[in-house]
Protein backbone atom coordinates (compact mmCIF):
# COMPACT_ATOMS: atom_id res chain seq x y z
CA UNK A 1 0.00 0.00 0.00
CA UNK A 2 1.22 3.07 -1.17
CA UNK A 3 0.92 6.15 1.61
CA UNK A 4 3.64 8.39 1.73
CA UNK A 5 2.91 11.75 0.01
CA UNK A 6 5.91 14.41 -0.04
CA UNK A 7 3.56 17.21 -0.01
CA UNK A 8 4.11 16.97 3.57
CA UNK A 9 7.74 17.49 3.37
CA UNK A 10 8.21 19.57 0.72
CA UNK A 11 11.21 22.13 1.27
CA UNK A 12 12.73 20.81 3.81
CA UNK A 13 16.79 20.17 4.96
CA UNK A 14 16.36 16.87 2.66
CA UNK A 15 14.75 18.35 -0.45
CA UNK A 16 17.94 21.07 -0.10
CA UNK A 17 20.59 18.91 -0.25
CA UNK A 18 19.04 16.41 -2.94
CA UNK A 19 18.02 19.08 -5.36
CA UNK A 20 20.95 21.25 -5.39
CA UNK A 21 23.18 17.92 -5.62
CA UNK A 22 20.65 17.56 -8.78
CA UNK A 23 21.19 21.40 -10.10
CA UNK A 24 24.77 20.73 -9.72
CA UNK A 25 24.67 17.41 -12.38
CA UNK A 26 22.48 19.22 -14.55
CA UNK A 27 24.34 22.34 -15.02
CA UNK A 28 27.23 19.61 -15.47
CA UNK A 29 25.36 17.83 -18.13
CA UNK A 30 24.33 20.96 -20.28
CA UNK A 31 28.43 22.02 -20.63
CA UNK A 32 27.92 19.96 -23.47
CA UNK A 33 25.90 20.35 -26.61
CA UNK A 34 24.59 16.67 -26.73
CA UNK A 35 21.19 15.38 -25.57
CA UNK A 36 20.61 13.47 -22.06
CA UNK A 37 18.38 11.41 -20.47
CA UNK A 38 17.25 12.33 -17.32
CA UNK A 39 15.24 9.23 -15.07
CA UNK A 40 13.23 9.88 -11.66
CA UNK A 41 12.12 6.74 -10.51
CA UNK A 42 10.07 8.55 -7.67
CA UNK A 43 9.03 11.71 -8.89
CA UNK A 44 5.92 12.46 -6.57
CA UNK A 45 3.74 15.58 -8.08
CA UNK A 46 6.24 17.80 -9.60
CA UNK A 47 5.36 20.87 -7.86
CA UNK A 48 4.00 21.80 -3.93
CA UNK A 49 2.24 24.66 -3.04
CA UNK A 50 3.70 25.67 0.02
CA UNK A 51 0.56 27.04 1.50
CA UNK A 52 -1.10 23.77 1.17
CA UNK A 53 -3.17 22.10 3.63
CA UNK A 54 0.07 19.11 3.96
CA UNK A 55 2.54 21.91 3.98
CA UNK A 56 1.26 23.92 6.68
CA UNK A 57 0.22 20.45 8.94
CA UNK A 58 3.75 19.70 9.43
CA UNK A 59 6.04 23.33 8.69
CA UNK A 60 9.15 21.41 7.57
CA UNK A 61 9.56 24.23 5.01
CA UNK A 62 9.95 27.12 7.56
CA UNK A 63 13.56 25.56 9.08
CA UNK A 64 14.29 24.60 5.44
CA UNK A 65 13.88 26.40 2.03
CA UNK A 66 12.05 29.46 4.22
CA UNK A 67 15.70 29.77 6.08
CA UNK A 68 17.23 29.98 2.98
CA UNK A 69 14.83 32.46 1.29
CA UNK A 70 16.08 35.87 1.59
CA UNK A 71 19.95 35.09 2.29
CA UNK A 72 22.21 37.05 0.44
CA UNK A 73 25.38 35.27 1.64
CA UNK A 74 24.98 32.38 -1.03
CA UNK A 75 27.96 30.19 -1.51
CA UNK A 76 28.29 30.71 -5.50
CA UNK A 77 27.69 27.24 -6.08
CA UNK A 78 24.15 27.18 -4.70
CA UNK A 79 23.12 30.47 -7.15
CA UNK A 80 21.26 28.53 -10.15
CA UNK A 81 19.70 26.48 -7.52
CA UNK A 82 18.21 29.30 -5.81
CA UNK A 83 17.23 31.35 -8.65
CA UNK A 84 15.57 28.31 -10.13
CA UNK A 85 13.21 28.03 -6.98
CA UNK A 86 12.58 31.73 -7.52
CA UNK A 87 11.68 31.10 -11.11
CA UNK A 88 9.11 28.32 -9.65
CA UNK A 89 7.54 31.04 -7.03
CA UNK A 90 7.14 33.86 -9.43
CA UNK A 91 8.91 36.20 -7.89
CA UNK A 92 10.15 37.08 -4.74
CA UNK A 93 7.75 35.44 -2.15
CA UNK A 94 8.02 31.90 -1.18
CA UNK A 95 4.84 30.34 -3.34
CA UNK A 96 5.57 27.38 -4.32
CA UNK A 97 8.52 24.75 -4.04
CA UNK A 98 9.39 22.64 -6.97
CA UNK A 99 9.59 19.09 -6.84
CA UNK A 100 12.48 16.76 -9.24
CA UNK A 101 10.65 16.98 -11.91
CA UNK A 102 9.99 20.57 -12.16
CA UNK A 103 13.69 21.17 -11.56
CA UNK A 104 14.80 18.91 -14.42
CA UNK A 105 12.43 20.44 -16.93
CA UNK A 106 13.96 23.90 -15.51
CA UNK A 107 17.00 22.93 -16.70
CA UNK A 108 16.33 20.22 -19.99
CA UNK A 109 17.03 21.91 -23.13
CA UNK A 110 14.72 20.62 -26.06
CA UNK A 111 17.36 18.05 -27.33
CA UNK A 112 16.98 16.26 -23.78
CA UNK A 113 14.24 13.38 -22.34
CA UNK A 114 12.86 13.15 -18.99
CA UNK A 115 11.10 10.20 -17.93
CA UNK A 116 8.93 10.37 -14.08
CA UNK A 117 8.08 7.43 -12.66
CA UNK A 118 5.15 8.09 -9.93
CA UNK A 119 3.43 4.81 -8.65
CA UNK A 120 0.66 6.55 -6.13
CA UNK A 121 -2.38 7.58 -7.96
CA UNK A 122 -2.77 10.73 -6.56
CA UNK A 123 0.53 12.09 -7.07
CA UNK A 124 0.94 10.44 -10.71
CA UNK A 125 -2.60 12.02 -11.22
CA UNK A 126 -1.08 15.83 -10.20
CA UNK A 127 2.26 14.92 -12.01
CA UNK A 128 0.45 13.81 -15.15
CA UNK A 129 -1.39 17.58 -15.11
CA UNK A 130 1.74 19.71 -14.36
CA UNK A 131 3.59 18.05 -17.60
CA UNK A 132 0.51 17.51 -19.93
CA UNK A 133 1.41 20.02 -22.79
CA UNK A 134 5.23 19.04 -22.38
CA UNK A 135 5.37 16.62 -25.93
CA UNK A 136 7.07 13.68 -26.53
CA UNK A 137 10.25 14.59 -24.38
CA UNK A 138 8.80 14.36 -21.18
CA UNK A 139 7.13 11.32 -20.38
CA UNK A 140 5.22 10.61 -17.58
CA UNK A 141 4.40 6.76 -16.21
CA UNK A 142 2.82 5.19 -13.39
CA UNK A 143 5.27 2.67 -13.41
CA UNK A 144 7.53 1.25 -10.75
CA UNK A 145 11.04 3.03 -11.30
CA UNK A 146 12.88 0.58 -10.77
CA UNK A 147 11.51 -1.44 -12.89
CA UNK A 148 11.66 1.34 -15.55
CA UNK A 149 15.49 1.88 -15.16
CA UNK A 150 15.75 -1.72 -17.05
CA UNK A 151 13.89 -0.41 -19.94
CA UNK A 152 15.39 2.99 -19.77
CA UNK A 153 19.11 2.15 -20.14
CA UNK A 154 21.41 2.59 -21.59
CA UNK A 155 19.93 5.67 -23.42
CA UNK A 156 20.43 6.24 -26.94
CA UNK A 157 22.66 9.14 -26.74
CA UNK A 158 24.35 7.46 -24.08
CA UNK A 159 24.42 10.29 -21.26
CA UNK A 160 22.49 9.81 -18.84
CA UNK A 161 21.17 10.89 -15.26
CA UNK A 162 19.25 8.77 -12.71
CA UNK A 163 18.07 9.88 -9.65
CA UNK A 164 16.62 7.27 -7.05
CA UNK A 165 14.44 8.69 -4.27
CA UNK A 166 12.03 5.84 -2.68
CA UNK A 167 10.63 6.79 0.63
CA UNK A 168 12.03 4.07 2.93
CA UNK A 169 8.35 3.64 4.19
CA UNK A 170 9.05 -0.13 3.27
CA UNK A 171 12.60 -2.33 4.30
CA UNK A 172 12.74 -3.70 0.75
CA UNK A 173 13.44 -0.13 -0.60
CA UNK A 174 17.12 -0.29 1.03
CA UNK A 175 17.60 -3.33 -0.86
CA UNK A 176 16.05 -2.47 -3.77
CA UNK A 177 18.51 0.62 -4.24
CA UNK A 178 21.52 -1.24 -4.26
CA UNK A 179 20.47 -3.49 -6.77
CA UNK A 180 19.03 -1.19 -9.16
CA UNK A 181 22.49 0.51 -9.23
CA UNK A 182 24.47 -2.90 -9.76
CA UNK A 183 22.25 -3.47 -12.49
CA UNK A 184 22.33 0.10 -14.08
CA UNK A 185 25.72 0.22 -14.01
CA UNK A 186 25.80 -2.79 -15.55
CA UNK A 187 23.69 -1.59 -18.39
CA UNK A 188 24.72 1.78 -18.44
CA UNK A 189 28.46 1.81 -16.83
CA UNK A 190 29.18 5.64 -17.61
CA UNK A 191 26.17 7.12 -16.52
CA UNK A 192 25.16 9.20 -13.54
CA UNK A 193 23.13 8.03 -10.51
CA UNK A 194 21.84 9.93 -7.59
CA UNK A 195 20.49 8.39 -4.47
CA UNK A 196 18.48 9.97 -1.88
CA UNK A 197 19.23 8.51 1.51
CA UNK A 198 17.69 9.00 5.00
CA UNK A 199 19.23 9.78 8.41
CA UNK A 200 16.82 7.45 10.64
CA UNK A 201 17.51 5.45 13.34
CA UNK A 202 17.11 1.63 12.19
CA UNK A 203 19.92 -0.81 11.16
CA UNK A 204 18.68 -0.61 7.46
CA UNK A 205 18.64 2.89 7.13
CA UNK A 206 23.15 3.21 8.90
CA UNK A 207 24.29 -0.21 6.49
CA UNK A 208 23.06 1.17 3.52
CA UNK A 209 25.96 3.78 3.04
CA UNK A 210 28.78 1.08 3.80
CA UNK A 211 26.46 -1.18 0.94
CA UNK A 212 26.86 1.69 -1.81
CA UNK A 213 30.56 2.19 -1.12
CA UNK A 214 31.22 -1.07 -2.46
CA UNK A 215 29.64 -0.29 -5.65
CA UNK A 216 32.23 -0.94 -8.55
CA UNK A 217 32.57 2.41 -9.75
CA UNK A 218 33.78 5.80 -8.66
CA UNK A 219 30.87 7.51 -6.01
CA UNK A 220 30.28 10.79 -4.03
CA UNK A 221 28.84 10.90 -0.65
CA UNK A 222 27.58 13.88 1.35
CA UNK A 223 25.79 14.39 3.93
CA UNK A 224 23.60 17.21 5.81
CA UNK A 225 22.74 16.62 9.40
CA UNK A 226 20.56 19.55 10.67
CA UNK A 227 20.30 17.72 14.36
CA UNK A 228 21.95 15.34 16.43
CA UNK A 229 19.96 11.82 16.28
CA UNK A 230 16.50 11.68 18.02
CA UNK A 231 16.70 9.76 21.70
CA UNK A 232 13.11 8.76 20.77
CA UNK A 233 11.09 8.32 18.22
CA UNK A 234 11.81 7.94 14.67
CA UNK A 235 12.75 11.40 13.08
CA UNK A 236 15.27 12.36 10.40
CA UNK A 237 18.05 14.09 11.34
CA UNK A 238 19.63 14.63 8.00
CA UNK A 239 20.08 12.82 5.10
CA UNK A 240 22.72 12.18 2.21
CA UNK A 241 23.27 11.90 -1.36
CA UNK A 242 25.28 8.92 -3.01
CA UNK A 243 26.44 10.10 -6.49
CA UNK A 244 27.36 7.64 -8.89
CA UNK A 245 29.93 8.60 -11.35
CA UNK A 246 29.91 12.29 -10.04
CA UNK A 247 30.87 15.12 -12.04
CA UNK A 248 34.07 16.46 -11.65
CA UNK A 249 32.84 19.39 -10.53
CA UNK A 250 30.87 18.36 -7.74
CA UNK A 251 32.54 17.77 -4.80
CA UNK A 252 34.47 21.43 -5.04
CA UNK A 253 31.21 22.50 -5.51
CA UNK A 254 29.72 20.61 -2.21
CA UNK A 255 33.23 21.30 0.16
CA UNK A 256 31.82 25.28 -0.79
CA UNK A 257 28.49 24.79 0.00
CA UNK A 258 27.76 22.62 2.63
CA UNK A 259 29.55 24.15 5.65
CA UNK A 260 27.17 27.10 5.00
CA UNK A 261 23.90 24.91 4.75
CA UNK A 262 24.63 23.60 8.05
CA UNK A 263 25.21 26.45 10.00
CA UNK A 264 22.00 28.38 8.36
CA UNK A 265 19.57 24.79 9.04
CA UNK A 266 21.00 23.89 11.86
CA UNK A 267 18.40 23.10 14.56
CA UNK A 268 21.13 22.48 17.69
CA UNK A 269 24.97 22.08 17.70
CA UNK A 270 24.93 18.65 16.31
CA UNK A 271 24.23 19.68 12.90
CA UNK A 272 27.20 18.67 10.76
CA UNK A 273 28.27 17.82 6.96
CA UNK A 274 30.85 15.28 5.06
CA UNK A 275 31.83 15.00 1.75
CA UNK A 276 33.79 11.41 0.67
CA UNK A 277 34.87 10.32 -2.22
CA UNK A 278 35.97 6.81 -3.61
CA UNK A 279 39.28 8.60 -4.58
CA UNK A 280 40.03 10.59 -1.75
CA UNK A 281 37.46 10.07 1.36
CA UNK A 282 38.08 12.34 4.09
CA UNK A 283 35.03 13.62 6.76
CA UNK A 284 34.62 17.07 6.97
CA UNK A 285 33.14 19.04 10.60
CA UNK A 286 30.84 21.22 10.90
CA UNK A 287 32.50 24.79 10.21
CA UNK A 288 31.23 27.40 12.28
Amino acid sequence: MLSYRHAFHAGNHADILKHFVLTLCLEHMNAKDKPWLLLDTHAGAGLYAIDSEQAKKTGEYLDGIARLWNRIDLPAPMKPYMDALQACSGGLKLRRYPGSPWLAAHFAREIDTLRFCELHSTDFALLRREFRDTGRRIKVEQHDGFEAMKAALPPPSRRGLVLIDPSYEIKSDYPRVVAALKDGLKRFATGTYLAWLPFLPTIEARALPEKLKKLPADWLYASLSVRGPATKGHGMHGSAMFVVNPPWTLKAALEESLPWLANVLALDEKAGWMVESSNTAAAKPRDD
